[in-house]
């Protein structure tokens, strides 16, 4: 065969090889071209059954007003068009921490169903008595997150956290949990949670935050009631109570945001959002308390790395002119702190996170503060209902 006829061999066959339909390949579809999944099995809450794509408003009834009608806490369910998990938010835990309330209305009425993951379960209101009120705590002084999982036949407390989690928080799969600071104190955003358990740890990193605490939670809070029954939960900590800032809204949105997005399987989006800093992890806290009683004034600002030793804050007495200072007994972080204002000896006045392991020859202050009794109403109690 001459070098033509091998030539045109050569071309004939090049020219089948293009004609010749493609491998089909369709046993091994690109993912991100796979059609959407139809979801088609019924899924029900608080007795309505909720369709795939949808919005639903409902109420939950776990407590009655004094004058015996019925008071209502709204419940707002999100079911994706999509597969995936159910993500509970809650906020309103405490009546007066309004900046995760806006947080989660915000996330209720911002995303939309037909795109969603899975479910994402609201309920931006947990303690409707208190948020009436303007008041941390419910109408008989009890602070509701000492009572979870609650008790069907225990005081009003227990009762109200026993509806809330058994109709609500059960059908959860993971759980963000919304506070703020309380009794004039400020926090710095922050998540906290029990970080030795996997699926709590994968929670707080997902969220993108800068400052993760790890803690169990003091007994008969949600969040560690969730966790202890296999939910794993967070709780996200920003500013004080009965205010709130549109940039700390903003950031626990986009927050949010990422979260749903990493639940979903998908890469967050790299063109709207700026990198995430590796987070400061913090395995113990302390309260920093006033020695004396006065005027206290900040001299450090809120998030701040200090030293041992550094100038914290003073507290000037208003009638002898005396003046205090409040020195950091340790190197760390300050998490939160009391605005100024007046304040008794040993008020808790700087919280600091420690990047060490809690030494056990002291008390931690991880929520110790805000844990106890601090009011009348709390003495009489029965020990395992006074709060910690």
């Amino acid at each position: 065969m001459n070098s033509f006829a091998r030539i045109g061999l050569l071309l004939i066959a090049t020219l089948a090889a293009a004609s010749a339909p493609a491998d089909d390949d369709s046993e091994n579809p690109d993912p991100a071209e796979a059609a959407p999944i139809e979801i088609t099995e019924p899924w029900e809450i608080l007795g309505t059954q909720i369709p795939a794509g949808t919005k639903t408003d409902l109420q939950l009834v776990p407590s009655e007003t004094f004058g015996g009608m019925a008071l209502e806490t709204p419940v707002f369910v999100l079911r994706g068009g999509l597969p995936g998990p159910t993500v509970c938010l809650t906020a309103g835990v405490h009546g007066d921490e309004l900046t995760g309330i806006e947080i989660v209305r915000r996330i209720v009425n911002e995303t939309d169903p037909k795109t969603l993951h899975g479910v994402v379960i609201g309920v931006p209101i947990v303690n409707i008595h208190g948020f009436r009120r303007s008041s941390r705590y419910l109408p008989d002084r009890r602070d509701l997150n000492r009572y979870f999982p609650g008790n069907p036949q225990g005081s009003s407390a227990s009762r109200i956290a026993h509806a809330i989690f058994y109709q609500v928080i059960r059908h959860c799969e993971h759980l963000v949990d919304f506070h703020s600071g309380s009794f004039h104190r400020t926090n710095i955003a922050q998540i906290r949670g029990d970080l030795e358990q996997p699926g709590v740890l994968w929670l707080a990193h997902a969220l993108g935050e800068e400052l993760l605490i790890s803690h169990p939670g003091g007994l008969g809070t949600l969040r560690r009631s969730a966790t202890g029954i296999g939910i794993p939960a967070i709780t996200y900590e920003v500013g004080e109570p009965m205010r709130f800032y549109d940039d700390e809204i903003t950031r626990g949105v986009g927050a949010m945001t990422r979260l749903l997005r990493a639940l979903s399987g998908r890469e967050p989006d790299v063109h709207a959002e700026t990198p995430r800093p590796t987070p400061d992890v913090f395995w113990d806290t302390r309260w920093v308390r006033a020695e004396n009683g006065g005027f206290l004034y900040g001299r450090v600002a809120l998030g701040t790395t200090v030293r041992k030793g550094q100038l914290l804050g003073v507290v000037i007495n208003p009638i002898s002119n005396e003046r205090a200072e409040i020195h950091s007994p340790e190197a760390g972080r300050l998490i939160g702190m009391a605005l100024n204002q007046v304040v008794i000896p040993g008020f808790a006045a700087f919280h600091l996170g420690i990047a060490h392991r809690p030494d056990a020859t002291r008390e931690s202050g991880e929520d110790r503060e805000m844990t106890r009794a601090i009011d009348p109403a709390a003495e009489g109690m029965e020990p395992e209902e006074r709060p910690e």
